[in-house]
Parts: structure tokens; sequence; C-alpha cells
């Protein structure tokens, strides 16, 4: 079975925005640079872009209660 493919859609949200910062491999912001250069985005755009897909495509478990 083939993996599904990140296909870059257009912006989502379009409120406020607050910073965050987060400590990321340095191959993985290659990764990242590489990406937002062949598809004219921005680091932040693309880190935004994986994050709603991975929110998207998330299975949260039960609560313990």
């Amino acid at each position: 079975m083939a993996a599904e493919r990140l296909k870059i859609p257009p912006k989502r949200y379009r409120k406020e925005t607050s910073v965050v910062s987060a400590r990321l491999p340095k191959d993985m912001i290659e990764d990242i640079d590489r990406i937002a250069d062949s598809t004219g985005r921005n680091r932040n755009e693309i880190i935004t872009i994986c994050l709603e897909y991975a929110m998207d495509h998330l299975e949260e478990g039960e609560k313990n209660t």
C-alpha cells in the first residue's frame, strides 16, 4: 500500500498568530527548507501545513478518568 502524499493546499487559518518555539533536527529543517523553496512557500507555512495534516489525520486515544 502506497503512502498518502502530502499536497500543499491554500491557507486554511487566517486569524491572529502566536509565536511557538520548537527544537527540530537540522536535517528535518533542511528538508522543510527544500520543500519551501520548491513550493514557493516559507518555512512557517510548510510547518503549519504539516501540522494541519497531522491534526486532520490524528486518532485520539480514550481519556483516562
